[in-house]
């Protein structure tokens, strides 16, 4: 077994190169590493580092070993600026995860409006996968998480923040776009974009066009909606897609329709399992329902 004492030494020869090094960077002296070095290897019963032209270079094994030892001091890391961060007078603090539409629509605009009102709280606002959101306040690297349903975990707590459904992304001047509504139906002559076969959303659009009796020509396959979104600007076909980024990113030259039947989906707020709110995070749940409220999304 490895101690938190052996990590910090492997961690510190492993960003130095050497000995010196890591006795410089955590102010001990180069005995002192030496030794908590040789007990390393010694508990582990492998060899981390051979010397070679006066320094020392990492075995496989200890490559391996360094991924996982250097995030565990990235989140240290994080503890420490939370806490430079106290002390300098910053009074309030907001880390939020969220999926990559979300993020990059009405959250980030919900997230600029809370901070012009409250100038003194900083932000950390990560845009990822779903999967990497629900990670992250497991792991309580960030206070709320931001993502789309099926959210499954005895480690969270979540409830529902808005329903939404998947809709047409195409050119202005595409042929549908007369059309208030697109039934599933009048899709079969044209391309499709949607999402990849591993993504959530994508058996829903599969059994959508199964039950209508479609077999449809799936043009491009893209893992977010945004790339869809794009495709769909410049004529590779229909995108069906969360379609929120459209309206929120002003993204000019396209249309958007509603899809019938509906291929409804919700998104979450997500808070590691009986955590209690901050005053900053009760206040920005609330400010961020208004503004959802407040655009129609």
């Amino acid at each position: 077994m490895m101690t938190l004492r052996h990590m910090e030494v492997f961690h510190a020869i492993m960003v130095t190169g050497s000995v010196t090094g890591a006795a410089r960077l955590l102010n001990i002296t180069q005995p002192a590493i030496s030794a908590v070095l040789k007990h390393c290897e010694s508990r582990l019963n492998m060899k981390l580092f051979l010397r070679a032209g006066g320094r020392l270079q990492p075995t496989e094994e200890a490559l391996a070993i360094f991924p996982d030892v250097a995030a565990i001091f990235g989140r240290v890391d994080a503890v420490g600026r939370l806490a430079q961060d106290l002390v300098g007078g910053k009074l309030g603090t907001l880390s939020v995860a969220a999926a990559f539409p979300i993020a990059n629509g009405y959250l980030a605009k919900a997230m600029a409006s809370f901070l012009v009102e409250r100038p003194k709280v900083r932000c950390t606002l990560q845009s990822l996968t779903s999967p990497q959101v629900l990670d992250r306040v497991i792991n309580r690297e960030v206070e709320l998480g931001l993502a789309h349903e099926p959210i499954i975990s005895n480690a969270v707590d979540t409830e529902e923040l808005m329903s939404w459904s998947l809709n047409c992304v195409m050119p202005e001047d595409h042929p549908l776009v007369e059309r208030d509504e697109i039934d599933v139906r009048d899709l079969a002559p044209y391309p499709i974009i949607t999402y990849q076969p591993q993504i959530v959303f994508r058996p829903y659009v599969d059994r959508a066009f199964s039950q209508a009796g479609i077999a449809p020509t799936i043009a491009v396959q893209v893992s977010i909606a945004l790339t869809g979104i794009m495709l769909a600007r410049f004529g590779a076909g229909v995108a069906i897609v969360d379609s929120q980024l459209v309206d929120s990113m002003g993204i000019p030259g396209l249309a958007v329709r509603e899809l019938t039947p509906r291929i409804e989906a919700k998104t979450l707020l997500i808070q590691p399992k009986d955590a209690p709110r901050s005053v900053v995070v009760n206040e920005f749940i609330g400010h961020l329902r208004k503004v959802i409220r407040e655009d129609g999304v």
